[in-house]
């Protein structure tokens, strides 16, 4: 699949930028792939240079204010300063890394809903700056993501929404601002004890940091709160553990110890 963008920089009779991808999808860790044409307006122009951001929407918290908001997470200059000429085709090939930790936007080849991923082509001409739209990425779970949320299908969960929040989480290594939740329903054999369940994924080139918040219910005789597990999954070993076991063991561990299952 191709995915195209054209938009036209610095107003009428400027330099036109066309961005496309060889395919929009890919995976934490993987790369981007596509070329920018840069196309000489009316009068030549000196380029100072091209670049490109990935950018995700983040749920923010501050001073008990909630707001949400676009940021850019990676950023890659493809070209140094260059000269175009009237008229003149430029075409910059690219290939954008994306980096271990970005969320995920797809399961299953379901778009998950709450999530938004995009490329943005950043083009500086004599000291102004284009920002074009941002063309849509997918991003796809890694095969250790996927065994663990199949996992969690397997045991009856159903996904709910995904969001990414502002932050760090305590006891894990994160080299990006924010982290990425993605809910689910509770399973029948849960109802009643939780909420929701939200796993978060922190991925590394030869591992990853899996975050567990179970959000129990209180009630008359017990008390709610969240429960959190933390636990290193290798990719190496992932195919050694029946995961859908693993975390039903967890859950009802959790559960049992706040008198939420017998």
């Amino acid at each position: 699949m191709v995915f195209k963008r054209l938009m036209q920089a610095m107003g009428a009779g400027g330099p036109g930028v066309e961005t496309v991808l060889a395919n929009p999808n890919c995976r934490p860790g993987g790369q981007l792939e596509g070329t920018i044409a840069v196309t000489g307006g009316d009068h030549g122009v000196d380029i100072s240079y091209l670049a490109l951001g990935l950018f995700t929407r983040v749920e923010v918290e501050s001073g008990g204010n909630e707001y949400v908001t676009d940021q850019e997470f990676h950023r890659q200059h493809v070209t140094g300063a260059f000269r175009l000429e009237a008229g003149q085709r430029y075409d910059v090939p690219f290939r954008f890394d994306v980096p271990w930790e970005t969320p995920v936007t797809q399961l299953y080849g379901q778009h998950l809903r709450g999530m938004t991923m995009g490329l943005r082509t950043e083009l500086e001409v004599a000291r102004a700056v284009d920002k074009g739209d941002l063309d849509a990425v997918a991003v796809h779970p890694l095969p250790a993501q996927e065994r663990l949320l199949a996992a969690l299908l397997r045991l009856g969960f159903r996904f709910a929404r995904a969001d990414v929040e502002r932050g760090h989480l305590y006891g894990v290594h994160q080299t990006l601002p924010f982290y990425q939740e993605i809910e689910f329903y509770p399973a029948p054999q849960y109802a009643g004890r939780m909420n929701q369940l939200e796993v978060t994924f922190i991925a590394g080139p030869g591992q990853m940091q899996v975050v567990l918040e179970l959000d129990k219910r209180g009630g008359l005789f017990t008390s709610g709160g969240d429960a959190f597990g933390r636990f290193t999954v290798e990719y190496a070993s992932v195919d050694q553990t029946d995961w859908a076991a693993q975390l039903d063991a967890w859950l009802r561990q959790s559960l049992h110890r706040r008198g939420l299952f017998s």
